[in-house]
């Protein structure tokens, strides 16, 4: 496990030093910083990172440990941080299987736990609780919008992929939900399946129109390239998972096209997405993804909270999270009943600037979009 601690110093002016408690607030992140998916928890550390250092606030405190992915030891973590460390608020977990195994617990104990990115419909839903807030979205979020881009692109036979497992269960039928075509095919790959030639040659024979695929990691880094060397015309369509920035450059030209959806882009036209994509660039040498966004954005939350009320004071807290106080890099940040967010989610493009792949915005797929468990939640 690594661990890191780290505060900064943190000038607040006299009006809000008024209105704001002195009580420091210790946070705990809890992420995957090592092992298979070590990628996206770096980059959601780096970019909370990013904020805490930019705010300079040495009233906040931050604990940095490494779960390696595994839900067992991403309880131990937790149970030191709540029981020995007596942190205030949780973050951090990438993985919805983690984040079962870790949130139900932590805020039935009254302890706050903001996700910047595992949004598992449980907790959207009938699990749902008024210490949980998702800075990132609920799971099938993307995978929805992405069903609705193919209505809108004139998709109407499309050929549909993901592994067989609860992620890739929940991204087809997010995508089903707003698909309103006929399938082309239907398909769940084994988990960590790298040779995708049989499944290739079905998507060939099927007479699809495009093809959606929620592919993690280095699932979706072997088949696009398999899949453009194959030279199938159908086009790829894909969640932001599949080609952000944090794989684009292993995957290569294979992705130049891709249509992907998200709720963030480098490109989003606002002041705090500029200085954030510019800071990110000059702190850590690389473009941030969109780990890297919520990383940034559950942080500013954290400290838009801090402004307004003593995290010791739960209920006034609690209301500060809730009105979400703070400059988002996606612009306008709204939480719904479920404290999950209702916001846009966007259609990016694969494209080359200079030698880099990135993605640029080519269109809305869904606008001031909630998940569809938030009627099951009873706050």
């Amino acid at each position: 496990m690594k661990k890191m601690i780290a505060a900064g110093l943190f000038a607040l002016s006299m009006s809000v030093a008024g209105s704001a408690m002195a009580e420091p607030v210790k946070v705990g992140m809890i992420t995957t910083l090592s092992g298979g998916g070590a990628g996206l928890g770096v980059d959601v550390r780096d970019g909370f990172m990013l904020a805490v250092k930019q705010a300079g606030n040495d009233e906040l405190e931050v604990v940095v440990e490494d779960d390696a992915q595994k839900p067992e030891l991403a309880v131990q973590i937790a149970d030191k941080m709540l029981q020995s460390d007596k942190v205030d608020i949780l973050t951090g977990i990438i993985w919805s299987n983690l984040a079962m195994a870790v949130v139900p617990n932590a805020v039935n104990q009254g302890t706050f736990y903001i996700s910047p990115n595992a949004g598992p419909s449980q907790l959207a839903g009938k699990m749902c609780n008024e210490n949980y807030f998702n800075v990132a979205w609920q799971n099938d979020n993307l995978h929805e919008a992405a069903g609705a881009y193919a209505n809108s692109a004139g998709h109407e036979n499309v050929f549909i992929m993901a592994p067989n497992y609860p992620a890739g269960t929940d991204a087809l039928t997010g995508f089903k939900r707003m698909y309103e075509g006929e399938l082309a095919g239907e398909v769940y790959t084994q988990l960590g399946q790298t040779d995708y030639a049989g499944e290739i040659a079905q998507i060939r024979d099927s007479g699809a129109d495009a093809v959606f695929v929620f592919l993690p990691g280095g699932m979706g880094i072997a088949f696009t390239k398999q899949y453009a060397q194959a030279g199938v015309d159908a086009p790829l369509i894909g969640p932001a998972f599949s080609f952000g920035q944090d794989i684009l450059g292993a995957v290569g030209d294979a992705a130049l096209g891709v249509k992907n959806t998200s709720q963030w882009s480098k490109d989003i036209d606002n002041e705090t997405n500029k200085a954030f994509v510019e800071s990110f660039q000059a702190e850590y040498g690389r473009l941030p993804s969109l780990y890297a966004s919520q990383g940034f954005d559950t942080a500013n939350l954290i400290l838009s909270a801090m402004e307004k009320a003593d995290v010791k004071d739960k209920d006034a807290f609690r209301a500060a999270l809730k009105e979400a106080d703070f400059k988002s890099t996606r612009g306008d940040f709204e939480f719904g009943n479920n404290n999950h967010p209702i916001q846009d989610i966007y259609v990016r493009e694969v494209v080359k600037e200079g030698d880099v792949l990135t993605n640029k915005i080519v269109g809305v797929a869904l606008e001031d979009h909630q998940d569809a468990y938030a009627a099951e939640c009873g706050m």
